[in-house]
């Protein structure tokens, strides 16, 4: 950045903030290693962090944000909470999506949307849809907003995945106890 020439005022200033940056650089290690220290404590932040783009900053504020996950009867809810579903409008046959609600917690969104654009260079199948989204619409913004979406929902699976790998498997629709008992064998 140094190297980029700039008149007198510009490059003036450009010298100031770097001084700043070094002068922050220390108090920045430290909350740093205090954010990941606390993120690989938690079992659930270590989990998100195996998404690519996701690291400990968006990966404890997902899971101190969302708490736990049973909270959320499904993704849609989630998304809902975190405000980044669009608002509908319709009559008849017609549809129209809109802007997103902008509810819940905005810190969250703005980390999802940074981590939504790093795991769009990273993971294929995002980057396509990034990709689509952008040309169908023509837009950047709208494109990884669906892209943060996409990642919260992803987010959501795996700690919902995680929370029932710890409770006892039971197919959709059997029975909550067996429907024949276990007779001693004595014939």
């Amino acid at each position: 950045m140094e190297d980029l020439r700039l008149d007198y005022w510009p490059s003036y200033r450009r010298k100031e903030l770097l001084q700043l940056l070094e002068q922050l650089r220390p108090s920045i290690q430290k909350l740093d290693q205090a954010v990941e220290k606390e993120a690989t404590s938690r079992r659930e932040a270590v989990l998100l962090m195996e998404q690519p783009g996701v690291g400990p900053v968006t990966a404890l504020a997902f899971v101190l944000t969302v708490g736990p996950v049973a909270r959320f009867a499904n993704s849609r809810k989630l998304v809902s909470y975190l405000g980044l579903n669009p608002c509908e409008e319709s009559t008849g046959d017609w549809q129209r999506l809109g802007a997103i609600r902008k509810q819940g917690y905005p810190l969250m969104r703005y980390l999802l949307t940074e981590a939504a654009q790093t795991a769009a260079r990273f993971d294929p199948e995002l980057r396509r849809d990034y990709v689509r989204l952008k040309f169908r619409r023509g837009v950047s913004g709208v494109a990884k907003v669906a892209i943060a979406r996409k990642l919260a929902v992803r987010l959501y699976w795996k700690l919902r995945e995680a929370a029932q790998s710890h409770t006892a498997a039971r197919m959709q629709g059997s029975p909550r106890c067996p429907m024949v008992e276990k007779t001693p064998s004595s014939f």
